[in-house]
């Protein structure tokens, strides 16, 4: 799911994915950083398309099978959670918990410069997902060529978002292998049976 801002002052986490039970609660994908966000905000949102966010208070989260599951007031059967699927699970921008120092929300990344630490242009974070247990950025560049960056800190030297600008020391053969993919091998066609047969003489 690519991160952006869905509405002015809002933060997307996640989207709501099926019901789960009989009771009302939910499953969400989440792409927050960590999933112990919900038991830390009174109140989220969830977005139908481009109408305006609803506001919903958090009664429990727990997690399920790589899923987060919540149950919030006013969806108290499986009806009223199929009537939520596939909107946008949403929070407050003034609502998040404070960072520690050096830490960053990845929502406020999107659209940074990465750049080498020589300063070669690498392209633009435009997105992220989680491979496993793994953060993965996706990075591109001008011809519109996607880098795919485990965000792990070897890879990762610096975030200024004054600058809007991330500093990345790739692991080697990272870049050739998305800029410079190998050439497809050409299959060598086969000639007709019949042209390779010798013609028998008549008698």
């Amino acid at each position: 799911m690519t991160v952006s801002h869905s509405a002015k002052g809002f933060v997307p986490v996640g989207g709501v994915v099926k019901p789960h039970g009989i009771r009302g609660e939910f499953c969400i994908k989440s792409n927050a950083d960590s999933p112990s966000i919900f038991g830390k905000v009174a109140s989220l949102y969830l977005q139908d398309g481009q109408k305006p966010p609803a506001p919903f208070t958090v009664r429990s989260w727990r997690e399920h099978k790589g899923l987060v599951l919540l149950q919030v007031q006013g969806v108290d059967d499986r009806n009223r959670a199929e009537e939520l699927r596939g909107m946008t699970v949403l929070i407050r921008e003034d609502d998040l918990p404070e960072l520690d120092e050096g830490e960053q929300y990845l929502y406020k990344m999107m659209g940074c410069r990465v750049v080498l630490e020589d300063g070669t242009e690498v392209g633009v974070l435009e997105h992220f997902f989680e491979n496993g247990e793994q953060e993965v950025w996706a990075i591109v560049n001008e011809q519109k060529q996607e880098i795919l960056l485990p965000a792990v800190p070897e890879f990762v030297l610096d975030i200024d978002l004054d600058t809007k600008i991330i500093t990345i020391a790739p692991p080697e053969g990272l870049l050739d292998l998305y800029l410079s993919p190998a050439p497809s091998k050409k299959k060598k066609s086969k000639r007709p049976v019949h042209q390779t047969k010798a013609k028998l003489r008549q008698p």
